[in-house]
């Protein structure tokens, strides 16, 4: 009878001993999980603060405003791509700074690209056009370049949605400004005479203009 009773009270304790293990345990994986959680919270927190500060600066210095959206539009962030995703799902631009993306632009004419003939010219192709053509968008996306290019001419450079930077050369009488963006067909400016120069670059690198040409 003593052994039973032995025996029982050893299991007992063994099942004591258990139960505060365990308990142990889970007191440290909550305390490891709310360690996390506050880790990540006040992360965000900080995020946050220096994004109010970024805006705070930006508007009150026009000269680091315009640095700032040449860095992230033109060097390091496709907003293209990104902002199409969120149309899609939102219905609108990107709110971004002020709206700094305009509403898209409303001279869309839904015309294709028409040319007369087609000649490889440097990176990318010459077309000739009927004399003051008005230029379609070949693709959805943002202007980030208005300016002049060697052997271009006034040229307007969209980072379009896919991924793809479209060059239109040779081009005057511009509707869009610097950083507006466009819908596919919208009216970006005239041909400046029978000549428009295409160039398709992705990451730096020069693609084949026929597969963007005819849409």
């Amino acid at each position: 009878m003593d052994i039973e009773r032995l025996k029982k009270e050893m299991k007992k304790k063994h099942q004591n001993t258990n139960e505060k293990e365990n308990k142990i345990k889970t007191t440290i994986i909550k305390k490891k999980y709310q360690k996390k959680i506050m880790s990540f919270v006040m992360r965000f927190l900080i995020c946050v603060i220096i994004t109010l500060l970024c805006f705070i600066l930006l508007k009150k210095n026009p000269s680091w405003k315009s640095s700032f959206y040449k860095y992230v539009f033109e060097q390091n962030f496709r907003f293209a791509s990104i902002n199409q995703i969120y149309q899609k799902y939102f219905g609108s631009p990107i709110p971004f700074f002020e709206q700094l993306i305009e509403e898209p632009t409303k001279a869309v004419f839904r015309e294709k690209l028409t040319y007369k003939e087609e000649k490889k010219y440097q990176d990318g192709v010459k077309l000739t056009v009927d004399p003051d053509l008005l230029i379609p968008s070949l693709e959805s996306g943002i202007v980030v370049f208005i300016g002049e290019k060697e052997g271009y001419g006034n040229t307007l450079i969209i980072q379009q949605a896919n991924g793809v930077d479209c060059w239109y050369g040779n081009i005057k009488n511009l509707s869009v400004k610097l950083y507006d963006y466009v819908e596919q067909g919208s009216a970006l400016g005239e041909a400046n005479g029978k000549n428009l120069f295409l160039v398709f670059k992705k990451d730096g690198s020069v693609l084949d203009y026929k597969q963007y040409i005819n849409g």
